[in-house]
């Protein structure tokens, strides 16, 4: 048997789930909560192989509850199950080490096919999220070589929109090397300008601003 604990605030889909799941052999639902703080009490007692979360509770996200459940747990296997698919959600989901991230329009089988394959620490993905995780993929495979340290100097005066100049000077370098410094960093971070290069710099953390 496979021991699997529901998280959702809707009474509804909590009610729904449980009804699907339980018609299945091999799955135990063995408990069920409404708000995080009282998934991590239960949880703790109960030690399910298997959260299924939703990402939206009233007293907090299931990005966070996935982060407390698996500080204290942390051979458990996190399935979301949520209606949103935003951006940050999805790539705050997997960071904070969620396995599997399924929509709630996924087809039933779908979920008792992401239990399954937890069970093996296998993910299951819903397209869109795997369209999105890719594009994530794709972006940081975009970085060719990594910075060096006077290049990371170079861009973070960079990305504050000074001249050549003024980051030679701020550096003690020539405008010279300034511009083959930048000249490197357009091609390892493989964009066109220097605008491009502050705003890559930023979303993937490649300075201290």
């Amino acid at each position: 048997m496979i021991k699997v604990y529901l998280v959702d605030d809707h009474p509804f889909v909590l009610q729904g789930l449980k009804a699907f799941l339980s018609t299945h052999e091999e799955i135990d639902i063995v408990g069920e909560a409404s708000t995080g703080k009282d998934a991590l009490t239960d949880i703790k007692r109960k030690n399910p192989e298997i959260a299924i979360v939703d990402l939206h509770l009233p007293d907090m996200t299931g990005v966070k509850l996935t982060q407390e459940i698996l500080s204290t747990i942390p051979c458990i296997q996190i399935i979301v199950l949520s209606s949103f698919c935003e951006d940050d959600e999805v790539i705050a989901a997997i960071d904070a080490g969620a396995l599997s991230y399924l929509m709630k329009d996924s087809p039933p089988q779908k979920l008792i096919e992401a239990i399954f394959a937890a069970k093996e620490g296998e993910p299951v993905l819903h397209p869109r999220i795997a369209k999105k995780l890719m594009k994530r993929v794709t972006k940081k495979k975009a970085l060719i070589e990594p910075l060096t340290s006077r290049e990371k100097d170079v861009l973070l005066h960079l990305s504050k929109g000074k001249s050549n100049k003024a980051i030679g000077k701020a550096l003690f370098i020539s405008d010279k090397t300034v511009k083959t410094h930048v000249s490197n960093i357009l091609r390892k971070l493989n964009v066109k300008d220097r605008t491009q290069a502050a705003i890559k710099a930023i979303e993937e953390n490649l300075i201290r601003r």
